[in-house]
């Protein structure tokens, strides 16, 4: 896995959706089972920035841009259903989204602006890994063996991660989508949470090792 170097005080962080329990303890486990030497590292996720180095006086404004964009979007449904790959040009198994794609892009395109602007190597396309970088035997293991998995559940946070000094990507905060729902009510139908609002995400909540 490609990783931008850092240097001195700068952090490298990433954006994401985790996909809550009890599906992502599942498909972590699936990752294990499938040989992905960094199912422990990294939960279950739809990226929404790839991993990216910061400058550690930069936090303060990425944080207030993150919550910025949260509070433009509703939360949204996410249905995961079946295996797709990118192979042959990435060695990667993922678990597509047949519901929320562009409920995704449109959190993507914002989280992917203003201080955190940057260009991608490859059009952006939601998913969730379940496989990357083993032998394509596992990856037709991991193709075939979680065929029939099928997960809905409702986004109601992003989260911004931190990549800790052993490797491991934990959550260090995460920011409620507060935005309007289709209906036009100024807070999302439900959450009963306050716009804007952002707190250091509770790490224990999601298995990274």
């Amino acid at each position: 896995m490609r990783l931008p170097e850092r240097s001195g005080n700068q952090v490298r962080i990433g954006v994401a959706i985790t996909v809550p329990e009890p599906y992502g303890s599942e498909l972590q486990a699936a990752r294990a089972r499938f040989g992905d030497p960094w199912a422990d590292f990294i939960p279950p996720h739809i990226t929404l920035l790839p991993p990216t180095v910061v400058e550690h006086d930069a936090m303060p404004g990425i944080d207030a841009h993150l919550a910025d964009v949260a509070a433009q979007h509703a939360p949204f449904v996410v249905r995961l259903r079946g295996t797709a790959t990118f192979r042959p040009v990435s060695p990667v198994v993922f678990m597509q989204l047949v519901e929320g794609i562009s409920g995704c892009e449109g959190l993507e395109a914002d989280v992917r602006a203003g201080v955190l602007a940057q260009e991608l190597r490859f059009p952006y396309h939601p998913h969730v890994t379940i496989a990357h970088e083993v032998p394509d035997a596992q990856l037709d293991m991991a193709f075939d063996g979680m065929a029939d998995f099928d997960a809905t559940f409702v986004v109601t946070h992003l989260h911004c991660y931190a990549h800790g000094d052993d490797g491991v990507w934990r959550p260090s905060r995460d920011f409620v989508l507060t935005g309007p729902e289709p209906d036009g009510t100024g807070t999302a139908a439900g959450t009963g949470a306050d716009v804007g609002a952002s707190r250091p995400a509770d790490a224990g909540s999601v298995t990274s090792t």
